[in-house]
């Protein structure tokens, strides 16, 4: 593996992004419950169906197996992506069906999410060797920022079309069939540049025979990774008690369409791709956890928040509230996946970081596909219930309202989840990390930051910057290459 070679598989690693994340935008976030709810199904079948993708990751068991004894990480990978995407192809035409479309939607939603963990296992452990430590943070927000914007043209192009399905202009079907069969066709092309892309060899098997449960074990018995485990698992069933419901609470309990449900969403990845490289640059210069102390309390805080849209009456009132929550928590939740990924990652040793992430990913997926469920069925139960709190004051002119708070069905959810994430946040500060700071530091820093870009942007200079985003992109790209390859002259190649 030499340092050209390395670098140039990070370059594809970056265009990647841009056409797995095309397959994501069309086919799942907010896409998925849409035509779940256009072929009819219940809220257990929402939570089932968001459920799917976490419980999928038990495939990682065998791709723990495969990628030990293959020693073949890309192979895995790049068939497994092939294998699983076809699923979207099937899912294209279960519009068209006249009965049982929902069970195959179940299906086949397993068979593409079962055969992603197999290859994102063998994934994951080859990036783990092919990316630099020291370069992570910046490399996947860069990957992150360059994905994002291809969802939000993604996006843009499927609110379109759902909209022009609303306004009965286009069949639903017919919309729906063209996402997931143009998803299906991105997929494949990003399987063709995960194919060119160089892999490190993998060292030596400690073993000659394997022991998968010898080998799962390992984690558990470094008590620092343990702890962190905790964490993930807390984390995770606390956001996903509560997030895949968005659309249900949107579209049912607050009336609007669809366009307006892609278009929160699509705020909220604009958020994202903004603020991802500072956060990538905050996780190489600090520490992921230090990153994590600021992005995941601000992340609870949008979920609860979201009760307050079911409190305001104003029509463009409770759309502000929804899109300054929307924006926040894109933001919020970009540092957060950033440094939960990163400190999995860190955290693990090399050599062995397969079974590592790979536990880390299935305590996680547990976690994460129970909660949807159990917010599925206690729907029902919430929705019979509702808490009011009044408080007026009454004087010989009248009657003065001073409190009136109204908590219904999915209100509820918002403040479980608030209360489970404060619990993963105390589990947060018993892992360690090498250069964790203080969280009072990482906020003066973003703010100088910030104010900083805003200063910039202020003048004739900055307005002209954001015009030529694109370019101003693709020249940083360039001298980052540049002097990549200067550096790679000058050092020997070990």
């Amino acid at each position: 593996m030499t340092s050209e070679r390395r670098e140039a598989g990070l370059r594809q690693l970056v265009v990647e992004a841009a056409f797995s994340n095309t397959t994501a935008a069309l086919t799942t976030g907010v896409i998925l419950p849409a035509l779940a709810l256009h072929l009819g199904a219940s809220n257990v079948m929402i939570g089932l169906l968001a459920a799917v993708p976490f419980f999928a990751q038990f495939g990682q068991l065998p791709g723990i197996w495969l990628v030990e004894r293959l020693r073949a990480r890309k192979r895995i990978a790049v068939i497994s992506s092939v294998v699983g995407r076809l699923a979207l192809a099937v899912i294209a035409v279960l519009p068209f069906l006249a009965a049982g479309a929902l069970p195959l939607l179940v299906l086949a939603t397993a068979v593409l999410c079962l055969f992603g963990a197999v290859g994102g296992c063998a994934w994951n452990a080859w990036l783990r060797d092919l990316v630099p430590e020291e370069r992570m943070g910046d490399l996947f927000a860069r990957r992150t920022v360059y994905a994002t914007i291809t969802l939000l043209a993604a996006g843009l192009i499927a609110a379109g079309g759902l909209e022009l399905s609303e306004r009965g202009l286009v069949s639903a079907d017919v919309t729906f069939a063209v996402l997931y069969g143009t998803g299906c066709l991105f997929g494949m092309l990003s399987a063709v540049i995960v194919a060119r892309m160089p892999e490190p060899a993998m060292t030596a098997p400690q073993e000659t025979h394997l022991n998968l449960f010898k080998v799962l074990r390992r984690p558990f018995r470094d008590p620092n990774f343990s702890r962190l485990i905790v964490f993930v698992a807390a984390w995770q069933f606390a956001i996903n008690f509560a997030t895949p419901f968005f659309t249900v609470f949107l579209v049912k309990q607050l009336g609007y369409g669809m366009t307006v449900v892609i278009g929160l969403n699509i705020a909220s990845q604009l958020a994202n791709a903004l603020t991802l490289r500072q956060w990538g640059r905050l996780t190489d210069t600090f520490s992921n956890k230090s990153v994590l102390r600021v992005s995941a309390p601000v992340y609870i805080l949008c979920i609860v928040g979201m009760t307050g849209a079911s409190q305001i009456d104003g029509e463009g009132a409770r759309l502000v509230w929804l899109t300054v929550l929307h924006l926040l928590m894109g933001g919020a939740m970009g540092g957060a996946t950033l440094a939960v990924t990163n400190i999995a990652l860190k955290l693990s040793p090399r050599g062995e970081s397969t079974a590592y992430i790979a536990v880390n990913s299935l305590v996680s997926a547990i976690a994460a596909g129970v909660a949807p469920i159990l917010g599925g069925l206690l729907a029902d139960f919430f929705s019979a219930r509702r808490l009011e709190l009044a408080l007026r004051w009454i004087n010989p002119d009248g009657v003065t309202g001073l409190i009136d708070v109204r908590l219904m069905h999915w209100d509820f959810y918002f403040l479980i989840s608030g209360a489970l994430g404060v619990y993963a946040l105390h589990r947060l500060s018993v892992v360690r990390e090498e250069g964790e700071i203080d969280r009072s530091e990482v906020v003066r820093h973003m703010f100088v930051r910030t104010r900083s870009t805003f200063q910039n942007f202020s003048t004739v200079t900055g307005l002209r910057a954001i015009t030529e985003l694109p370019a101003g992109l693709a020249r940083e790209e360039r001298v980052r290459r540049r002097w990549t390859r200067m550096n790679a002259r000058r050092l020997p190649v070990v």
